[in-house]
């Protein structure tokens, strides 16, 4: 892969901005997007260069915030999660990239507009998600993580919605996402997304996803709960409206 320094540049601050994003505040992950399609344009190609990125951040997040992990919202989506990663191995090919992304953005957006409404008048109360609303939310971030790595706002409106404390929302974040992404290997290999090339790419700039997942603690114990929540939320429409318009 040839690149000249500035976007090598912009690589190295893409791979610190994925790991700051693991275990730090989540949305930051759209900002690591827009650069890194600025380094390379095609969606696919930028799919399985950012993946293995993503496995080492959440390694480094799991080891940090396991023991916050709530494991019964997890297995409520995995089974779900795992067919709409097939189906997103199914549509890939299949479906043109710009209308996945403007079918993901506009999800995405409705659904931080939901969780804006119940939020109203009732900040300091936990929910309990219908089992048909995480089914079909678990469906909808394996087709999404597999066509564009655009999970984490569904994600993230889950986790929002049953009004976790932010230690609980990273740890059940990042061991859901661990898995995931091991899952989606076999299949971006099989797509051609994973190549000895990209590999290559990965290892060149990993200490840079390692810095930043280290200093990710650090930002989140600074940031309130109430912070966390809206910056979430905010930058969750912000990736809906990229995916949407971009």
């Amino acid at each position: 892969m040839v690149l000249d320094p500035l976007q090598w540049a912009v690589a190295a601050l893409v791979a610190f901005l994925i790991g700051l994003s693991k275990t730090g505040v989540s949305g930051i992950g759209l900002l690591a997007a827009v650069l890194m399609a600025v380094v390379i344009p095609s969606t696919r190609q930028v799919s399985g260069l950012v993946l293995p990125f993503l496995i080492l951040g959440d390694v480094i997040a799991v080891v940090y915030y396991r023991r916050h992990a709530q494991w019964p919202s997890l297995w409520r989506l995995f089974p779900w999660t795992a067919l709409g990663v097939l189906l997103g191995w199914w549509a890939m090919g299949r479906m043109d990239d710009k209308l996945a992304a403007h079918v993901i953005g506009g999800i995405v957006c409705l659904l931080v507009g939901i969780q804006v409404w119940r939020m109203r008048g009732n900040s300091d109360v936990a929910a309990e998600i219908p089992t048909l609303a995480a089914a079909a939310i678990g469906v909808l971030a394996g087709f999404t993580t597999l066509i564009a790595n655009a999970a984490g706002p569904l994600m993230a409106i889950y986790l929002l919605a049953m009004r976790l404390p932010k230690l609980e929302f990273v740890g059940t974040g990042a061991v859901f996402f661990m898995i995931l992404n091991w899952f989606k290997v076999p299949f971006s290999i099989n797509l051609g997304l994973i190549t000895f090339e990209s590999l290559a790419f990965n290892l060149k700039l990993s200490l840079f996803v390692v810095a930043g997942a280290l200093a990710g603690p650090w930002v989140l114990e600074r940031i309130s709960q109430r912070m966390f929540e809206r910056l979430a939320l905010v930058l969750s429409f912000a990736t809906g409206l990229r995916l949407l318009w971009g």
